[in-house]
């Protein structure tokens, strides 16, 4: 339990300090006005998965505060510290980018992960465009609306997208005390990371900014050692993920 808490710990770590540079990288990248000669597209993979991502971490950040609250147990407390510091630090990166590429957070045509696209055996992916640029130098291209598998990742009923919770788990959540809030908190979160997961490995395949697929990869590795430290949790208290 404790070597899987800090092989956690350490991936987490990692991840931020990969963050850091992938961040002073992008800036590095840009024009003196401070936006990217080759910006993305507002439909790019690279665009739709910092909107969706930063979305994405914010519940996370949300479950992880309500947990703290909710129970006295060191080692969830800790666990949800660590969660909502590295993906809230993760998800200001992801909105500073699009900052930078002048695009916009919300893009009210853009179905949720519908960046994400139909990846073919080869790795490859389609409905993102024409590949050109428009007069503002941002890769050309328009929202994907059917078709799409979402990378083999599907959002439950009731949920935004791929593992994100819903409303009445929510508050499920905030009105469980004691173990019952650690082990539905380990469970939610199992879920979170499971679809996160899913969303980083198609933006470390799909986005065409490496200081963004770096980051995606980073995210994969952390979360990955997180779903592993999670499993031994809610095994000490009896129970185990959902589905």
């Amino acid at each position: 339990m404790t070597r899987t808490y800090w092989a956690a710990g350490t991936a987490v770590l990692l991840a931020l300090l990969f963050a850091a540079g992938a961040t002073v990288t992008a800036a590095s990248d840009s024009d003196g006005d401070g936006t990217s000669a080759r910006a993305p597209g507002l439909y790019s993979p690279d665009a739709g998965f910092a909107r969706d991502m930063a979305v994405h971490h914010q519940q996370a950040v949300e479950m992880s505060f309500i947990v703290r609250d909710r129970t006295k147990d060191e080692p969830v407390r800790g666990l949800a510290y660590d969660i909502a510091n590295t993906q809230a630090n993760q998800r200001g990166m992801l909105l500073g980018w699009l900052d930078l590429w002048g695009l916009p957070k919300v893009v009210a045509d853009e179905p949720p992960m519908s960046w994400m696209g139909s990846a073919d055996q080869h790795g490859g992916h389609t409905g993102h465009g024409t590949g050109g640029h428009d007069a503002g130098g941002h890769d050309a291209g328009g929202p994907n609306m059917a078709g799409h598998d979402m990378g083999g990742a599907a959002a439950k009923p009731g949920a935004l997208m791929a593992g994100m919770a819903t409303k009445e788990e929510l508050a499920q959540l905030g009105a469980a005390e004691g173990r019952d809030a650690e082990v539905l908190y380990l469970q939610l979160m199992t879920d979170h990371h499971k679809g996160g997961v899913a969303m980083a490995q198609g933006c470390a395949t799909q986005c065409k900014t490496p200081a963004e697929r770096d980051l995606a990869r980073g995210m994969v590795e952390a979360q990955q050692s997180e779903l592993t430290l999670m499993a031994d949790m809610l095994k000490q208290r009896g129970a185990a993920p959902r589905g």
